[in-house]
């Protein structure tokens, strides 16, 4: 009977939820959902699933239960902090249930992951130049920070690089490392991390570093955990390591810019994506506002630029490959638009299927398995 029902639910919903964050205004208040179609791309609103302070990166709990979101904010209860909320997910509606929230230890955060044991919840916090560590109980429920970080020191650009900027917390599949990029000091921090006690240690190699000047943003690991993919986002380019998985240790072999070479204006990257193969590279600019694909060498691992699509809208921010890996979903911040855009598998190229979506200020994009 269950298997029956299951059937006839799948027939009756092909299509996955889609859970996007937002930077909320006067028009846009939380977290929105939507029903995504893995054949032809489109996307059908279900609305606000969660009214909260500007959700601008979202995590999705291994078990598919939970929901998790950075509230991008300088001031929590009085003090001068962000936040990190959970949401209890209704499977057949998207629907969120607020489980709590607590303090993210820092201002400003604006990324989060959870560990694949589901005990572990890391963040990253950009004002406060800060990593932090929480435990997540059997109910989804965070508890304090176990673990807080105050990242030190500086970069050569003085306007952006004055101070530590945690921009993201990533996992490899060992569940060993985390690996944090700090934009104000061109570093990449490499932690060992305890799921069970949900805390973060230095490694030893501690670090590895990019060009200075360039500020990493975002990381993509690939998907035999032998490289790891830095986007910078000042200098609009990716750097290529080596990954020892068993060690931490991080190699440069190589970097490349997300730009095309004729372009002379000002640009910065955002988001960086990596297909199911490991074989094609995503990257988002915003200012020359597209989305750029690496076709990735199968004997070095190095990326070659072979594509920059328009994003469909200004500024893109966050992107999406679907589960499918048919298509990506594209955030475009300042026009206040979604777009699809279909993979072509063989060159990993894109092309735009047309719909465009209106939503306000729209940042990240999460896939409810």
């Amino acid at each position: 009977m269950r298997l029956l029902f299951a059937l006839l639910l799948a027939q009756l919903l092909p299509a996955q939820i889609l859970y996007v964050g937002t930077y909320t205004d006067a028009t846009t208040k939380g977290v929105y959902a939507y029903r995504f179609d893995n054949k032809t791309g489109n996307m059908a609103p279900l609305g606000l699933m969660a009214e909260t302070a500007s959700p601008t990166f979202l995590a999705l709990h291994p078990n598919g239960k939970f929901l998790y979101a950075v509230n991008e904010v300088n001031a929590y209860q009085g003090k001068k902090v962000g936040s990190v909320t959970g949401w209890s997910i209704d499977r057949a509606t998207g629907k969120l249930t607020m489980i709590n929230q607590v303090s993210s230890a820092s201002p400003g955060p604006c990324h989060l992951i959870v560990d694949a044991t589901g005990k572990m919840l890391m963040v990253a916090n950009y004002a406060g130049g800060s990593f932090a560590s929480f435990p997540i109980g059997a109910d989804g429920k965070l508890g304090e920070a176990t673990t807080f970080l105050q990242l030190q020191g500086s970069g050569p650009d003085k306007s952006r690089q004055d101070q530590p900027h945690g921009h993201s917390v990533n996992l490899p599949k060992s569940g060993k490392f985390m690996l944090g990029a700090d934009l104000g000091t061109d570093k990449v921090m490499i932690y060992k991390i305890d799921p069970a006690a949900a805390t973060l240690a230095a490694n030893d190699p501690p670090i590895a570093m990019v060009k200075p000047g360039s500020g990493p943003r975002h990381l993509a690991i690939a998907p035999d955990q032998k490289h790891v993919y830095v986007l910078s986002e000042m200098a609009s380019s990716v750097t290529t390591f080596e990954f020892n998985a068993a060690t931490g240790a991080m190699k440069d072999i190589d970097v490349v810019s997300a730009l095309p070479a004729d372009f002379k204006g000002q640009s910065t990257a955002a988001e960086i994506q990596i297909d199911a193969k490991g074989e094609h590279l995503y990257t988002s600019n915003r200012g020359h506002d597209s989305i750029a694909v690496f076709d990735i060498d199968k004997k070095t691992a190095k990326p070659t630029l072979v594509q920059n699509m328009s994003s469909g809208g200004v500024m893109p921010r966050g992107f999406v490959l679907d589960p499918s890996g048919n298509f990506v979903v594209a955030g475009n911040q300042r026009t206040n638009n979604i777009a699809v855009f279909r993979i072509d598998h063989a060159t990993g190229k894109l092309s735009a299927v047309g719909q465009k979506i209106d939503l306000g200020s729209p940042v990240t994009f999460v896939f409810l398995k």
